[in-house]
């Protein structure tokens, strides 16, 4: 019963454009409306965080991608099929976004996530989810839930409480991009 009281008071909270503290398939995120400029301006000043440091965003399907990116690379799925960690791709010419949350030569950072709390999360808001690690800026991400900091929990509208007893340690994605040359380029391992 938490799972799908959670689903439904996160639901309302991302309508309202606020923020919300929840498990992803690497650490636990802070979240919002990925379209909404306000409510990734609060993500911003609750992380003490540059603007000029975009975000992720989190999409429950491939096909979704070109809704928020011109861009698609087909080979890139080939290589995360064959990864056992999560991958975030970085995509050019992002579209259909908050502008405060695009980064300044145009790109987003997409993952397609596998978690089912996600995937229902996102399928039934029907937009993408912002997710940034839940820590203030500078400062690494916490690797359990009850490592993160108070001032994040307290800045946040609404926290989940499906997995906080998770002692599965938490690890960031690989972050990829595409050259020029059509090649896959590691950023983060």
């Amino acid at each position: 019963m938490i799972f799908e009281d959670d689903i439904a008071t996160c639901l309302s909270v991302l309508k309202k454009g606020g923020i919300i503290l929840y498990p992803t398939d690497t650490v636990w995120g802070i979240g919002c409306d990925a379209t909404n400029e306000q409510a990734v301006q609060k993500i911003y000043a609750l992380k003490k965080r540059q603007q000029d440091k975009s975000m992720i965003i989190l999409l429950s399907r491939e096909s979704d991608i070109l809704q928020y990116s011109n861009q698609d690379y087909p080979k890139v799925y080939d290589y995360i099929k064959d990864v056992a960690k999560p991958v975030t791709v970085i995509y050019k010419e992002a579209k259909n976004l908050a502008k405060n949350l695009v980064n300044s030569d145009g790109s987003i950072a997409i993952r397609i996530v596998r978690d089912k709390f996600c995937k229902t999360l996102i399928d039934l808001f029907g937009k993408p989810i912002v997710s940034t690690s839940s820590n203030i800026s500078g400062y690494p991400p916490p690797t359990y839930f009850r490592d993160i900091d108070i001032e994040i929990k307290n800045g946040v509208d609404y926290i989940v409480q499906y997995r906080q007893d998770d002692t599965t340690m938490a690890r960031p994605s690989t972050v990829v991009t595409i050259d020029e040359d059509g090649k896959i380029v590691i950023l983060r391992p």
